[in-house]
């Protein structure tokens, strides 16, 4: 299994860089992946988005769908691309700490 070494700590991921344990997700993980993404620094907004892929994912055991992610936040499909421009499943799920997810892409 591939590992992916950040600030002293060892994440194991995927084939695709997706954590494999969301227990190891913290601001290591997320430091990784927002130099991934080549963003700057992480507004509200962002963890608002962050926030709510969690708590859905632990409520319901699944990522949600886009459409469920732009009511939950109130924030339009394309401000989220803005936020995060890999898109939805490379930049806002694997932050999150999330498996990657039909519903995520």
């Amino acid at each position: 299994m591939p590992v992916v070494e950040h600030m002293g700590k060892t994440f194991p991921v995927n084939e695709e860089g997706f954590l494999v344990d969301l227990e190891l997700w913290g601001a290591e993980w997320i430091d990784h992946i927002r130099l991934v993404e080549d963003l700057d620094e992480l507004t509200e907004d962002h963890w608002a988005v962050i926030d709510a892929l969690q708590e859905y994912y632990k409520k319901n055991g699944l990522v949600p769908m886009v459409r469920t992610l732009t009511k939950v936040t109130g924030f339009k499909l394309k401000y989220i691309y803005d936020l995060f421009p890999s898109g939805l499943g490379k930049g806002a799920c694997k932050m999150a700490g999330l498996p990657k997810s039909e519903g995520c892409v």
